[in-house]
């Protein structure tokens, strides 16, 4: 059993219309949640699969960092989904440079959480302090240092050339060859 602490706004968004995003959580993830709204404490309980259950309070999680319940349930797809946060406030001095930098990851009308989610595969949130990830180890991986590279003060071109090599070293390394009989290939 586990305990994960939802904002306040985002409690409604957990429970969903009629109670049916948690049903649907408690089925897919074999847990049972028990919801305090008045604290936002949720207990995460495993009542099926162990393994499966695991993944239980990081959908809790990502659901009050702000993901959507059809994106957070990405991390029941196989086990190579992980949701991995980053905690701005951590890298800023005080609330004016919490913004700034806050405001520095998502870019202007949002283009620079864009582009860390397209470029990456990942589904890319700034909810609150924190930058939330969801994806694979390397597509997390990119996120994060993409996002340290923008807390540090980086340029964004510098951090986007960062992206782009990252995406062209990940689709590489998808490439799959299929090798015939004769001795040739073909992708």
């Amino acid at each position: 059993m586990k305990h994960v602490t939802v904002p306040n706004d985002r409690i409604g968004v957990l429970i969903g219309e009629g109670g049916e995003t948690m049903r649907d959580i408690e089925a897919r993830a074999e847990v049972r949640l028990d919801i305090d709204s008045e604290t936002g404490s949720v207990r995460v309980e495993s009542v099926g699969d162990p393994i499966v259950g695991l993944n239980g309070p990081d959908i809790v999680k990502a659901i009050g960092r702000g993901f959507a319940p059809e994106d957070a349930f990405r991390l029941l797809e196989d086990d190579m989904q992980m949701f991995e946060l980053v905690d701005i406030e951590a890298a800023t001095r005080n609330k004016k440079d919490l913004r700034r930098k806050k405001g520095r990851l998502i870019g202007e009308d949002g283009r620079t959480r864009e582009l860390m989610a397209e470029l990456s595969g990942a589904d890319v949130v700034v909810y609150g302090t924190t930058l939330g990830i969801i994806g694979s180890p390397e597509q997390v991986d990119a996120v994060r240092s993409a996002a340290e590279m923008i807390l540090d003060g980086a340029p964004h071109g510098a951090v986007y050339a960062f992206l782009e090599r990252r995406h062209n070293e990940m689709r590489s390394n998808d490439i799959e060859y299929h090798e015939f009989a004769d001795g040739s290939r073909s992708v």
